[in-house]
């Protein structure tokens, strides 16, 4: 059979080059031989489903990249994929109201794929104070929020930085998991940012969020949580970035306009 032929045989060399390692690393990961590894990029064999999942796990795939590996080569998906709103997820959604409540009196918002808002708490809606009321039509991508000229851009104080540390962030995800629809939302947000560069003291992994208020700048640090062990696609692509102050002013700002 020809490589072109066999769609999971072009998945496997596709998903191999883009981790850059070679047939016998991925087979001693897999626990299999490196000719049988070969046998399957050259479509020469089939492999059983048991072999798809390790192959799948050993690249480290998403949940919705293995269920399309398993699709290629001709099984059923493993991993469901839920509305937001199904009954079977009332517990996620009633967790994560917990979560961004029990964040306050600092900023918290939930989002899909590409920074899609799912949720968010009342001090991350102060942030939004200002932004144009066509950014806040749902679906609100808050990473366009962030950086555009009608969103937040005017008062970010550091906003070649703190573009750049979004922007980065996702070519690396890109680079992981290819998608055109993500190359043309990293083109757009790039295009917001103004030519400059941040400069030799710029630290891609610690760059907080200055804001300007009318009170005087805030500061804010972010970390993102994920369902490392999710098992349905919608649960895994969920993050919940949960924003801290970086200074003293902006941790007594948040607490008296949230007092508790």
């Amino acid at each position: 059979m020809a490589v072109a032929a066999n769609p999971f045989a072009l998945q496997l060399r596709h998903w191999r080059g883009l981790r850059r390692i070679s047939q016998l690393d991925l087979a001693i990961r897999a626990e299999t031989s490196q000719r049988y590894l070969s046998f399957l990029e050259q479509g020469r064999s089939h492999p059983g489903r048991t072999m798809v999942v390790r192959l799948a796990e050993s690249l480290e795939l998403s949940l919705r990249e293995r269920n399309s590996l398993l699709l290629a080569a001709g099984y059923a998906p493993a991993f469901p994929e839920s509305s937001l709103d199904a009954p079977e997820l009332d517990v996620v959604r009633n967790a994560l109201d917990t979560i961004l409540q029990g964040h306050m009196p600092y900023p918290a918002v939930v989002t899909r794929p590409y920074g899609i808002q799912v949720a968010a708490n009342d001090a991350c809606r102060l942030l939004m104070s200002g932004v144009a009321a066509e950014l806040l039509e749902p679906p609100v991508n808050v990473l366009r929020v962030s950086l555009h000229p009608k969103g937040l851009a005017p008062r970010v104080v550091n906003l070649p930085e703190w573009g750049r540390h979004i922007t980065d962030g996702l070519r690396r995800y890109a680079d992981r998991s290819p998608d055109p629809a993500l190359d043309d939302l990293i083109a757009e947000l790039e295009s917001y940012l103004p030519p400059v560069d941040p400069g030799p003291n710029h630290v891609g992994f610690a760059v907080p969020l200055r804001l300007r208020t009318e009170d005087g700048e805030l500061s804010l640090m972010t970390t993102i949580s994920t369902f490392a062990t999710a098992t349905d696609i919608t649960l895994s692509e969920l993050h919940l970035e949960a924003f801290l102050p970086a200074d003293q002013f902006t941790a007594d700002y948040l607490r008296s306009r949230f007092p508790a």
